[in-house]
């Protein structure tokens, strides 16, 4: 029974480091990777550090770190819009 249980965690643990990651390698989008402009347009109270440029939707986009969980929220300006870049037509 204990060598059945056994065999069954080193399956699972070896196919846990099997797991695709999360972010490509080649992507654009470095962790604090934002123009001057975009730091002018922040407003305060948001992590730039984190701060990072989504593809899929042209936006920043910062790690909000809560009491419970981390997420990622749109970086937002003083007026309260998100801060996104224009897209080529």
């Amino acid at each position: 029974m204990i060598q059945r249980h056994a065999a069954i965690m080193i399956t699972l643990v070896t196919l846990a480091g099997c797991a695709a990651p999360t972010m490509k390698d080649n992507e654009q989008t470095m962790i604090g990777n934002v123009p001057e402009t975009v730091v002018a347009l922040a407003a305060p109270d948001q992590d730039l550090t984190t701060a990072r440029l989504v593809p899929e939707d042209n936006c920043y986009w910062y790690a909000h770190s809560g009491p419970v969980e981390t997420t990622l929220v749109p970086l937002r300006s003083t007026g309260g819009n998100p801060i996104c870049v224009a897209r080529q037509s």
